[in-house]
């Protein structure tokens, strides 16, 4: 027993250098892409940097903190560790995708990180089915419905990579999905990264956190809307702008609420880089949710006082590198050096 601990506190350990080596490449080939776009030789604008930032240093992140929950399925721990060799070839292989005008190749290319999306997703789902399974709520109980809402929103993160890898996909064939023009195609690509993907995770990792202490009995229904609302947003583009409207400004306050909460836990981190990051997060949130909510109403009101571009140099900036990056950093420091987030995982 002591030698298969071993084995795999040496297995975590070389894949924590996986994750943070090909997160750092990612960082530093993004670097690399804004200043070839800023002098001219690549032609990509803001919004595709804030996507490709997400692949080459989101995903694999987010992917690491998802690799905390115990209690998932050996298929699932599979497909998401083949999904997590893959990425840096996917991520790649995007930067590729983007930097090609829209069409058959650049589709095509795409597809890499459609697997990549697809694989993490195929795992997402299995974790979702085993969690909801009424065995498995008999044996969490009353008292385990904090940590099955752990497991289902890290399962949800997983889903949005799909539908966020579908979407880019639609963007570089040169698809117009349900009527939707481009930067919007795109922007539900970014979308579904950053406030789904990312968001969700984080939101897992917090309450996850939250559980271990025994603290904030209403967080998890604040992670539910977290989780759940950025489709309700996405679809509120087809149903209806009053919903669009109203998903927009519930999410942005759902996100406030999980930021006030990371804020407090930041106090109790264990590393001093985890309180700075947390704490870093938090603050870059609150002004990216008002002016997210701020756009939501604008968009209603046919208001052109926050623009597009505007958006995505702003919110997106701050969302993105802000929130996304840091509230991943932050736990991913807390969870290497405290024990407070692995006394919460997901009972199997």
């Amino acid at each position: 027993m002591e030698d298969v601990l071993k084995n795999n506190a040496i297995s975590e350990t070389r894949t924590e250098g996986w994750a943070a080596r090909w997160a750092t490449a990612g960082a530093a080939m993004w670097v690399g892409i804004a200043i070839l776009a800023r002098i001219g030789i690549m032609r990509v604008g803001v919004i595709e940097l804030m996507f490709l930032f997400a692949p080459l240093v989101i995903v694999p992140l987010g992917m690491e903190l998802g690799r905390v929950s115990g209690g998932r399925p050996e298929a699932s721990r599979r497909l998401a560790d083949v999904a997590q060799v893959l990425q840096p070839l996917g991520a790649a292989l995007t930067v590729v995708a983007m930097w090609l005008p829209p069409g058959k190749v650049a589709a095509l290319t795409s597809l890499g990180w459609l697997a990549v999306c697809g694989l993490m997703a195929s795992a997402g789902l299995i974790e979702l089915v085993d969690i909801l399974l009424p065995g498995k709520r008999r044996t969490l109980g009353a008292a385990g419905a904090g940590m099955r809402m752990v497991g289902i929103a890290a399962a949800i993160a997983k889903l949005d990579l799909a539908v966020g890898g579908a979407w880019l996909l639609a963007s570089r064939l040169g698809m117009r999905p349900l009527g939707i023009q481009e930067p919007i195609g795109l922007l539900t690509a970014v979308h579904f990264h950053y406030a789904g993907f990312a968001t969700a995770m984080i939101a897992s990792t917090t309450l996850r956190y939250a559980e271990s202490r025994r603290r904030q009995r209403w967080l998890p229904k604040i992670i539910m809307g977290v989780v759940l609302l950025p489709l309700v947003v996405a679809a509120g583009f087809v149903v209806s702008p009053l919903l669009k409207m109203a998903a927009g400004v519930a999410f942005s306050a759902s996100v406030a609420v999980l930021a006030g909460f990371m804020w407090n836990c930041a106090r109790q981190a264990t590393e001093q880089a985890a309180r700075r990051f947390l704490r870093g997060a938090a603050s870059c949130v609150f002004v990216a949710m008002g002016l997210s909510a701020a756009y939501a109403i604008a968009d209603f009101v046919y208001s052109d006082v926050l623009p597009i571009p505007r958006m995505a140099s702003t919110h997106g900036v701050l969302n993105g590198v802000g929130f996304c990056l840091w509230g991943l950093l932050g736990w991913l420091v807390e969870r290497h050096h405290g024990p407070a987030c692995e006394q919460g995982r997901l009972p199997g």
